[in-house]
């Protein structure tokens, strides 16, 4: 490491240390932040006590009511909660009389992580649902009231509530085919007993969405409260981070409470109207819960009984093509966009796994191969379509290795620091005369990144791998332990899996594989500057280390067997190039160059690199005349 490289390092700690300094808090900032979060706990123990007032007044009125025989839903303020079973060959759902909702869905054919041959996504007090109506005098709450079922077959029943005087509140659900429930809520002979303004429902809907998988931090990092904005994309909120009462300005289309691998979601046929407030609590691993999530909404509400309320709902796995199935059962013809309930990315990486990864996994999948197998053959194919940029990658770097000793005896003379410009453009020079790019391996190299960023997001998504075992890997969706203990440290966890540390033992090997093709090839300050570079390229593998280590054993093995055959590959062209031959093919190119130098062709970029050179070289040039000028000025007027 030379003076300057340690003088760069000093001042960058110092410019950080003396930014801290400045930037950091006075007594009297530090004052007044204490003081308001001393208010806002001050304002939400109110709001709980308010929150208790409100519940005990409710629970009174409600008391009152059902002693009272003329009061509004007197006959539907008591009786027993009865359960309804709606069932098809994939999704069975319990319905309670009690509020008419949702109490229990179970997805079918899909283990849970305790073996059970199907996944129960929520029951009992895991999720609830309440619709409330604003009526002239009390509210109308769904919630409160004990439905009569009626119309009953297994897929279809009606609730209703009698509100006496013929006025009635009635629900019906019809189970589709698939995962899709469809639901509409009207009110019979009851539009005088609404406000004037009354046009809309409002809807409250909670879920505490249990941990479903193996790794609880990993399946958490992809469990969000997903929305999607009325003809727009979708969005989320913060999968790690708390969000409580966020308001959506948008209206939106639905609302998708996610797990890793199983959903919830409420489709609204008239759109859910602006300023939909969403909370998303991340929840600890003792609990068993991954996030507890709320959606506070209105729809459209028609108080004449003419028009009915109409929802959907989707209860299912997390699978992108069957998503985009179930959009075309919808009965509301809406451009849903379904399938981003599968994240696959940032754009550009969402188009390389839309079009061109899920249709290959899907292609394999059909085979009936067994997942592991899938990922070999998916890194194969994915290494046979970038070879071509592999190998020139390569021979870039060959011909600068070759070419290593004549550059360097080709600048030998400049040995001052002032004369590193001279040197860099002779060295541009005749590369340029060997018809020899140093950017040459570059580009091919960035080419390759966004399949490995592709990868990242495309298997943690895949539902397919999920309880499927390979080899060792008893399941390819979470973590393959070898060893795991009671406690949990911090950055490495509980347990240590055997495919992350393949993982980081091929990045290890890798980057020394490549540090050692670059330094083959780098000249002069260049190799001065790899030697202080090789540290930091050993710091990634450390940096994996630390984060891969919950992530899924489908991931660290892709990743694994990628660098094993970016290794092999790397190895068999190092093992069939031949330098001799290599630098007799440039030694030509060479003399074809000197010969006629009108057809000498230099590529954008390097031509780029050398304009940018000379041009550096003529200020510096006109700098030391400018300072020769000051000298000699100086020495007239002494």
């Amino acid at each position: 490491m030379d003076k300057n490289t340690i003088i760069g390092f000093v001042l960058i700690a110092v410019v950080l240390i003396g930014f801290s300094w400045w930037n950091r808090s006075s007594e009297e900032e530090i004052k007044a932040q204490q003081e308001q979060a001393e208010k806002m706990q001050a304002e939400m123990k109110k709001a709980a006590e308010q929150k208790k007032l409100d519940e005990a007044k409710k629970t009174a009125a409600l008391a009152q009511a059902r002693e009272d025989s003329t009061a509004l839903f007197h006959h539907a303020l008591t009786g027993n909660a009865n359960d309804v079973v709606l069932k098809n060959d994939k999704l069975e759902l319990t319905l309670s009389t009690k509020g008419g909702v949702v109490t229990k869905a179970v997805v079918k054919n899909y283990k849970d992580r305790e073996g059970n041959p199907d996944v129960t996504i929520f029951e009992g007090k895991d999720q609830s649902l309440n619709y409330t109506m604003e009526g002239k005098e009390t509210n109308i709450s769904t919630a409160d009231l004990f439905f009569t079922p009626s119309e009953q077959t297994d897929s279809t029943v009606t609730f209703t509530a009698d509100a006496g005087n013929g006025r009635q509140l009635v629900m019906h659900y019809l189970l589709g085919k698939d995962y899709l429930l469809h639901f509409s809520l009207k009110a019979t002979g009851m539009e005088g007993l609404f406000s004037a303004k009354t046009r809309s429902l409002s809807i409250n809907w909670k879920e505490n969405c249990k941990q479903q998988e193996r790794g609880h931090a990993f399946e958490s990092r992809y469990a969000t409260l997903t929305y999607k904005e009325k003809n727009e994309g979708t969005d989320n909120l913060s999968e790690t981070t708390e969000k409580i009462d966020e308001k959506i300005e948008e209206p939106l289309d639905w609302i998708a409470f996610k797990s890793q691998f199983f959903s919830a979601m409420m489709i609204a046929k008239t759109d859910f109207a602006a300023n939909s407030i969403l909370t998303s609590i991340p929840q600890d691993k003792s609990t068993g819960y991954l996030k507890k999530y709320e959606a506070t909404v209105e729809t459209t509400f028609d108080p004449k009984g003419e028009t009915a309320t109409e929802l959907e709902f989707f209860y299912g796995p997390n699978d992108f093509q069957l998503l985009r199935d179930i959009e075309k059962q919808s009965l509301f013809g809406k451009d849903l966009k379904m399938e981003r309930l599968v994240y696959l990315g940032w754009p550009l990486i969402r188009y390389i796994n839309r079009f061109f990864t899920l249709y290959v996994f899907d292609w394999l999948t059909k085979m009936g191969l067994n997942m592991g197998i899938v990922l070999i053959l998916i890194t194969l194919l994915l290494k046979a379509v970038t070879y071509p940029l592999v190998k020139k990658q390569y021979l870039s770097s060959a011909k600068m290795r070759v070419l290593r000793p004549k550059l360097e005896e080709a600048t030998k003379e400049y040995t001052n620091p002032e004369d590193q410009m001279l040197k860099q453009q002779a060295q541009m020079k005749l590369m340029s005369d060997y018809g020899v790019s140093p950017m040459g391996g570059c580009l091919p190299m960035f080419i390759q990144m966004p399949i490995w960023i592709a990868m990242f997001n495309f298997v943690p998504n895949a539902i397919q791998l999920r309880g499927e075992s390979f080899l060792w890997i008893n399941d390819l969706s979470t973590y393959d332990p070898i060893i795991e203990w009671s406690k949990n440290y911090w950055a490495i966890g509980d347990h240590l899996s055997l495919t992350y540390i393949l993982f980081c033992i091929a990045n290890v090997l890798y980057s020394m594989l490549t540090m050692r093709q670059q330094r083959d090839q780098m000249i002069g300050q260049q190799a001065e500057q790899m030697k202080m570079m090789q540290w930091m390229m050993y710091l990634m593998p450390v940096m994996f280390f630390f984060i891969f280590n919950d992530y899924s054993a489908g991931l660290n093995f892709y990743y694994f067997i990628s660098l094993f055959f970016s290794a092999a590959i790397m190895f068999t062209l190092r093992k069939t190039t031949d330098d001799e031959k290599l630098l007799a093919i440039l030694e030509k190119r060479y003399r074809e160059n000197k010969a006629n130098p009108s057809k000498r062709k230099t590529s954008g970029l390097a031509a780029r690199l050398e304009a940018m050179q000379k041009q550096q070289l003529e200020m510096q040039r006109k700098r030391e005349e400018l300072e020769k000028k000051r000298r000699d000025l100086n020495k007239r007027n002494q």
